[in-house]
């Protein structure tokens, strides 16, 4: 399991966003309503080249967790302060065999996977 954002609620607390791969299959984590969203096959790497760009391995950067995914694949929670910002922050760098690995803001694919999820739940 691998957290890949926080929300701040309307009460002011911060409620986390976890990812978690069991065998083949990716759910959505979300604390704040305590719901688990089954993802669609594929929707990580899609969302991810969709919003990724090339990851840059001498950005200056923190890693925060990695978690391993079928056929290779990884994806790192990694926390980067640009030169220009006052504060760091979150990425996800989606690396896979055969491909350039490339980052997106955490808070990007996080919306993005649950939208998803909440639209496969509907079907």
């Amino acid at each position: 399991m691998l957290k890949i954002h926080e929300l701040v609620l309307p009460s002011g607390e911060l409620a986390a966003v976890f990812l978690r791969a069991d065998e083949a299959a990716l759910e959505l984590t979300l604390v704040s309503d305590d719901s688990e969203l089954q993802l669609p096959e594929g929707a990580l790497r899609a969302v991810m080249l969709r919003y990724g760009s090339p990851f840059d391995p001498e950005a200056r950067s923190t890693s925060h967790g990695t978690l391993e995914l079928a056929n290779g694949a990884s994806l790192r929670h990694v926390r980067h302060l640009a030169g220009y910002d006052v504060i760091a922050r979150d990425y996800l760098v989606y690396a896979e065999p055969g491909l350039e690995p490339v980052c997106a803001m955490a808070t990007t694919v996080a919306g993005a996977l649950r939208h998803l999820g909440l639209a496969a739940r509907l079907r």
